[in-house]
């Protein structure tokens, strides 16, 4: 039964994807993109605002009554059980700049936790999705979707992780470089990619020191229904903590202890 409760929600959510890679491949590469700066000092694109409104319209028209948190254009959801979480596009940096690693991240919470997840991303011809209940998949150039689920890898020394950058891990940073040491291998891939190579079994860690709920929602519920953990590198549950660790499951806890001096 809980199940199926979320069939209708994702398959919602698998639409408003598909309107986001319509505006997204269209803007991507494009000469008179253009390129602004928000008051947090990071970029945003017209394509970013396009694609947050066009999801926001067909929200407005199929779920009147949820919520919605998304990265440009702000929140409606104080005091609803129910939102959705928006990151037109996650990775905006690389889209400026031609590096085909972006997506769009589209989520529903409900009661505080997370039930559906879509990361799109057209220009990687991948997208996977996942339900409560429903598990998690990844499809290829709007193929069949496949089943994923995350490695068996038990020991750090075995493990392969992925990261974007070390900026922003200020007084962890040591824990985090001695984490990275300690792995068999490591790349800086980033963003959403990172989290769902986790999902998928390619690497067994991914961690982030700064992101916002819109970066990680989505990924949160991928992640968990292919079998891992996710959470802040501090240790709590969820993506609602300011920062962004997936794994496995089997090394979640070894992982937080070590970037914790614990």
């Amino acid at each position: 039964m809980e199940a199926n409760k979320y069939s209708e929600d994702l398959a919602l959510a698998l639409v408003l994807a598909d309107a986001a890679d319509l505006i997204t491949t269209a803007r991507y590469l494009a000469e008179d993109l253009v390129i602004t700066t928000k008051p947090d000092n990071t970029p945003v694109t017209d394509a970013d605002r396009a694609t947050e409104t066009a999801i926001r319209k067909i929200l407005s028209d199929k779920r009147a009554n949820d919520g919605l948190v998304g990265e440009e254009f702000g929140d409606n959801a104080e005091g609803k059980n129910r939102y959705w979480v928006v990151d037109p596009i996650d990775g905006t940096k690389n889209f400026m700049r031609g590096v085909p690693t972006w997506a769009t991240l589209i989520a529903l919470v409900e009661n505080g936790e997370v039930v559906v997840g879509v990361a799109s991303a057209p220009a990687l011809s991948r997208r996977w999705h996942a339900g409560k209940g429903l598990g998690a998949f990844v499809s290829f150039n709007g193929g069949a979707k496949r089943k994923i689920h995350v490695s068996k890898v038990s020991e750090i020394k075995d493990a392969s992780i992925a990261y974007s950058d070390f900026v922003g891990w200020n007084e962890k940073r040591p824990a985090f470089t001695s984490l990275v040491d300690s792995c068999w291998r490591s790349r800086g891939l980033g963003d959403f990619w990172s989290h769902v190579l986790v999902a998928e079994g390619a690497i067994d860690i991914a961690a982030e020191p700064s992101l916002a709920l819109w970066d990680m929602a989505a990924l949160d519920v991928i992640v968990r229904e292919a079998g891992g953990a996710f959470g802040a590198i501090t240790g709590e549950i969820g993506p609602h903590h300011r920062s962004g660790l997936s794994t496995n499951g089997l090394l979640h806890e070894k992982v937080v202890k070590l970037l914790n001096g614990k």
